[in-house]
């Protein structure tokens, strides 16, 4: 336990100082004009459009917890949405604490208070977050065909420099081809690990994670309302889209930007947001601050943007998901309680 404990606040700290480095880097970087650019902002900022963003991502998060349900139904279970709305704020909350262990908590509250396996949950997971990786590639794909002229060029240009060699003047295949060998190696010298020590205890639990894992996976394709899942899955894209272009409101410099510069500014923070540090602390406002700069904005008015958003992403999460974390044991204890009387009455 002690252990778990050490690796967690070791964890903590790492991608906290990661994110507060970032943060003190982009800072660094503001001159005193920055500055006074960001303090004049500040001041004629409209903070009463935060209050829509708040409730547009919230609605989100409440279409996240439907679809979350869609997934687990298939597995023979139909948890409570009000538990399942709870758990989706209570992970939230959590990874602004622990990057990604607000997953690994919220299957472990479910699977306390619905009774449903925890490693057919966490399959569920990586198959939502699957779901994730397909539509923020399609929103990137949007992004970069509608602004060709803008996001296009930008991305290419980023890709072409990403593949070359030293000297700029042709793509570095040797380098790209030892990269995939090395992960192919790893992915085969793991297997041959797993077949040899199969049989030790420590293996078969790792062999049974991953079978629920699996379980989980292919509940996607069990889905009975699939076309209830893929009008979730569209709609929290979409909800999160209108949030950003409400708070380009909020800033008179950026109250002229349409859902275009909104579209890039979801595809590029969301690639910010896989960092995993503190809610995306440090890689987010970055994002914001580098695409809201294709489109000419200052870089300190960008930085001061990308905080508006952050803020307000993160600190709905938390007030709702601390929130959450409190009633979840009042929910649930009537439901024990009837749990009780039942298997009472059942062996009276």
């Amino acid at each position: 336990m002690l252990k778990k404990r050490i690796i967690l606040a070791l964890q903590f700290l790492f991608f906290l100082g990661l994110g507060v480095f970032l943060v003190w880097w982009m800072a660094g970087g503001i001159d005193d004009k920055g500055w006074d650019q960001i303090s004049l902002s500040l001041k004629q900022a409209n903070y009463f459009l935060l209050i829509p963003v708040f409730f547009t991502l919230l609605l989100s998060h409440y279409l996240r917890a439907l679809r979350w349900k869609l997934l687990i139904e298939p597995l023979g279970y139909t948890p409570s949405i009000t538990n399942v709305f709870c758990l989706v704020m209570v992970g939230y909350a959590t990874n602004l604490a622990v990057p990604r262990f607000g997953e690994i908590l919220k299957c472990t509250l479910l699977s306390r208070y619905e009774r449903i396996p925890a490693d057919k949950l966490v399959g569920t997971i990586v198959a939502e977050r699957a779901v994730d990786v397909i539509s923020l590639i399609i929103t990137l794909l949007i992004t970069v065909l509608l602004q060709i002229d803008v996001v296009g060029n930008y991305v290419l240009n980023s890709l072409n420099k990403a593949i070359q060699n030293n000297e700029g003047n042709g793509t570095n295949w040797i380098a790209l081809l030892l990269v995939l060998t090395l992960i192919v190696l790893s992915f085969y010298f793991l297997y041959l690990l797993i077949k040899k020590f199969r049989y030790f205890k420590v293996v078969q639990k790792v062999i049974n994670i991953f079978k629920g894992i699996l379980l989980g996976l292919t509940s996607i394709r069990y889905v009975k309302q699939k076309k209830a899942f893929v009008a979730y899955s569209f709609f929290i894209w979409f909800l999160y889209l209108v949030s950003i272009w409400i708070g380009f409101h909020a800033m008179k410099e950026t109250s002229l930007f349409s859902i275009k510069e909104a579209l890039s500014i979801l595809s590029f923070g969301s690639i910010g947001m896989l960092i995993p540090t503190q809610g995306g602390l440090g890689p987010y406002q970055f994002a914001v601050q580098e695409t809201l700069f294709l489109y000419g904005l200052d870089r300190p008015l960008g930085y001061t943007f990308g905080w508006l958003l952050w803020l307000a992403q993160n600190s709905i999460a938390l007030i709702v998901g601390v929130i959450c974390l409190l009633i979840l044991p009042i929910i649930n204890k009537s439901k024990r309680n009837e749990s009780n009387t039942t298997y009472s009455a059942e062996n009276s």
